[in-house]
C-alpha cells in the first residue's frame, strides 16, 4: 500500500547493506550477523525483506523461515526452508530429513536431540554450500525451542558463508521467554554483529508519511500531532488507520480521528514526560475479550482468531462485537487501534 514502516529506517536499511557487502567481498566462511528487535507491528519483517531486497551483489541462495501460523512445531524454521526442495543429494539420511522437513509420511523420530540438531546444522551447511548466502529468520520469538536452538547454532558455526538476519519482538513475547533471551543475547555476542532495535516512529517521520500520502499537500502539525498521539508512532497502526479512511482528504482525516471515549469518566494519570494523551480508564474486559483484542491488532482475521484460540467463529465474532460496544469503536480497526492508544497490555496471539 504504502511504505510506512521504511519512514526514517535508511539508516537500519544502510547498516544491514554494509554487513552483506563484507561477506560479499570477504567471503568469509563464518556466518555475519543482525539482529533486529522491536514490538510488534514496528516493522521488523518489512524492514529486514526491503533490506534483502535491494542486497547488491545479490545473494546466490537466501533462507527464509518462520513458524507455524497456528502453533509452533520443532524445527519449523527448517521445515519452511526444505518446503519444495530437492533433499536427495544432500547425502544426509532420509528419514532424518523428513522429519527436520514435518512431512506427514516422516517416519517416528529415532535420534537423540543432541544428533537431530548437528544434522539440521549440517543440512543448512550443505544447503549454503559456497555461498555467499543470506538466512533470515522472521519472528524468532514465536519459533519452537528447537528451531530457537538451531538459529544459536548457526550463529558460531564455523562453515557457513552467509549472513544471518533475525528478526524478534522482545523475550516476553516469546513462546519460550528464557530460551529466546539466551539466543538473542548469544547472537548479539558474535563478533562485529549489527544490533538494531526498531522503535515508534518519531512526529517528523509521521509527517513524511502524510506527505507521500496526500501528495501535494503539506499535513498540519495539529494532524501530525493527532496522527502520532492515536498511534503511538507506531507504524502498523498508522498504516491501518489511513487505510481505514483512504480516500478522504487530511483535514477529513482529522475530524475522523479516534478521540479518547467516555469523556465523563475518571481520567487515569499520565506522566508529563509521556507524549501519550491521556485517556478514560480502561472498560471492564474479560480474559477471553482481552485475548481477542491482542489477535485483532495483530491483524487476524475471525477465522485466524478462531484458531488461533482454539473457538469457534461465532464465538469469536460475539466476542469482537462486545469489544466494539465496550471500546465504543465502530469497526476491527479502531478497536485495534484503541488498543495501541490505550498502551492496553494484550498478549500476543499464538502464531
Amino acid at each position: 500500500m504504502m511504505p510506512v514502516s521504511m519512514v526514517g529506517r535508511a539508516g537500519e536499511l544502510a547498516e544491514l547493506d554494509r554487513a552483506w557487502s563484507a561477506v560479499a567481498a570477504v567471503r568469509r566462511s563464518a556466518p555475519a550477523v543482525a539482529v533486529v528487535t522491536g514490538a510488534a507491528g514496528v516493522g521488523k519483517s518489512l524492514l529486514v525483506a526491503a533490506a534483502v531486497d535491494a542486497l547488491t551483489p545479490r545473494p546466490a541462495l537466501v533462507l527464509s523461515g518462520a513458524a507455524r501460523v497456528h502453533g509452533p512445531a520443532p524445527y519449523d524454521w527448517l521445515a519452511a526452508v526444505l518446503t519444495g526442495r530437492d533433499t536427495s543429494r544432500l547425502g544426509l539420511p532420509s528419514d532424518a530429513l523428513a522429519w527436520l522437513a514435518q512431512q506427514p509420511t516422516a517416519p517416528r523420530e529415532r535420534y537423540a536431540p543432541g544428533t537431530l540438531l548437528r544434522l539440521a546444522v549440517r543440512t543448512v551447511q550443505l544447503l549454503v554450500g559456497a555461498g555467499p548466502a543470506v538466512l533470515v529468520v522472521d519472528d524468532l520469538h514465536a519459533l519452537d525451542p528447537a528451531s530457537v536452538n538451531l538459529v544459536g547454532e548457526l550463529a558460531t558455526v564455523a562453515d557457513l558463508p552467509a549472513l544471518l538476519v533475525v528478526a524478534s519482538r522482545p523475550p516476553a513475547d516469546a513462546v519460550a521467554p528464557d530460551l529466546t533471551r539466551r539466543a538473542l543475547a548469544r547472537l548479539s555476542g558474535v563478533r562485529g554483529a549489527v544490533r538494531q532495535h526498531l522503535g515508534p516512529l518519531r512526529p517528523a517521520e509521521v509527517a513524511e508519511v502524510l506527505t507521500q500520502v496526500y501528495a501535494g499537500s503539506t499535513p498540519s502539525d495539529r494532524l501530525v500531532t493527532s496522527l502520532w498521539r492515536c498511534t503511538g508512532g507506531n507504524p502498523y497502526a498508522l498504516t491501518e488507520l489511513l487505510a481505514a479512511h483512504a480516500g478522504e482528504g487530511p483535514e477529513a482525516l482529522l475530524r475522523r480521528l479516534p478521540g479518547p471515549r467516555h469523556p465523563t469518566a475518571p481520567r487515569a494519570p499520565v506522566s508529563t514526560a509521556d507524549p501519550v494523551v491521556d485517556v478514560p480508564l480502561d472498560p471492564e474486559l474479560t480474559a477471553r475479550e482481552v485475548e481477542v483484542l491482542g489477535c485483532l491488532v495483530a491483524g487476524m482475521s475471525n477465522k485466524q482468531v478462531a484458531k488461533a484460540l482454539g473457538i469457534s467463529v461465532r464465538t469469536v465474532t460475539v466476542h469482537v462485537s462486545n469489544l466494539l460496544r465496550k471500546t465504543g469503536s465502530v469497526s476491527r480497526t479502531e478497536v485495534a487501534l484503541w488498543a495501541v492508544r490505550h498502551r492496553l497490555p494484550v498478549p500476543a496471539p499464538v502464531d
